[in-house]
């Protein structure tokens, strides 16, 4: 009878213990993050000037290149548009990480700038997928490993620039692919992406 009841109550008491454990680290993680947000409301407005702006590789995208196609117009056309704004990758900053660095009144130009990033971003991988259907593979090529530079994590970038890579018989690239790939802030498709490209690696 003992050991059946205290195989009962052992479970329970433990459940217990894990529950409370669980609640004490989410209350001391909620405190963190508004102490976090007060300094950060507190943070005077600093100079932009020195921020990782994005340049539009333009001279990398030949204007006359499927013109024709709606899509590759549209894609010009956006880029066109950001071409007269600031772009700036902020991935893995939080709102609160922004104003600790720069300044609370500078969130919301910070936070457009990011914005313009994402466009971007996207745009420039719409259009190197239209290059690589239609067998243009080197100018796709040339914008996916831009889009690379400018620090994107767009899964979808880094598989078909190892595709790339893997057709034109540079393997040894795959190496620093997955690497960039593993430096990214912690994203949702992160732990996929490393487990594709490191696939690739195997392949190559």
């Amino acid at each position: 009878m003992f050991y059946f009841l205290a195989s009962l109550i052992i479970p329970i008491i433990w459940l217990t213990y894990e529950l409370k454990k669980h609640d004490r680290l989410e209350k001391n993680a909620l405190n963190n993050f508004w102490q976090r947000e007060k300094e950060a409301n507190l943070v005077r407005k600093k100079p932009l000037d020195n921020l990782n702006y994005v340049k539009i590789p333009f001279d990398f995208i030949p204007e006359s290149l499927l013109c024709d196609q709606q899509e590759v117009q549209d894609c010009l056309e956006l880029l066109n548009k950001l071409s007269g704004k600031k772009i700036v990758n902020f991935t893995g900053f939080s709102n609160t990480d922004l104003k600790l660095e720069y300044g609370a009144a500078n969130l919301t130009e910070l936070s457009q700038y990011d914005e313009n990033y994402t466009l971007y971003a996207r745009t420039i991988y719409k259009l190197a997928n239209i290059y690589y259907r239609n067998g243009y593979e080197s100018n796709a090529r040339i914008l996916l490993e831009k889009a690379l530079e400018s620090g994107t994590d767009i899964s979808g970038n880094y598989l078909l620039l190892a595709e790339i890579y893997q057709k034109q018989g540079e393997t040894g690239k795959l190496d620093h692919l997955l690497q960039s790939a593993k430096n990214l802030p912690s994203v949702a498709s992160k732990k996929n992406l490393i487990r594709s490209l490191e696939e690739y690696v195997r392949e190559g």
